[in-house]
């Protein structure tokens, strides 16, 4: 039996090489290891979290993934949480989550001068 998984992301492709390594030493200073290569985490905003999310203290903190490829950057639009599998606080991002993403996200390619 095959199985597809299909995940909403936000992708930024056709980045120069010189911007991957800006993005690069960036986010590995920022958000260090995650213990898979080219995978970072990013912490989302307390203040945005749903009632579930913000109930589940036991999993907090809730994070965006991140990952970095040469000439891409893709963020999976699941929140989630690196102490459970499973768990009823993840969830794809509602509209307030996913555009905090999209502006941090924004705010970092600004801080480096990397046009998109």
């Amino acid at each position: 039996m095959l199985i597809l998984l299909i995940m909403k992301q936000y992708v930024i492709d056709q980045l120069r090489l010189e911007d991957y390594h800006k993005l690069k030493t960036y986010l590995d200073e920022n958000f260090g290891d995650s213990g898979v290569e080219n995978l970072y985490w990013i912490p989302v905003d307390t203040a945005i979290l749903t009632p579930i999310q913000a109930e589940h203290k036991d999993c907090h903190p809730l994070y965006f993934a991140i990952e970095l490829e040469e000439d891409r950057l893709s963020c999976e639009l699941l929140v989630r949480t690196r102490h459970h599998m499973r768990c009823d606080c993840m969830a794809y991002a509602v509209r307030e989550q996913r555009n905090w993403l999209i502006d941090c996200l924004d705010a970092i390619f600004e801080k480096l001068n990397i046009s998109i």
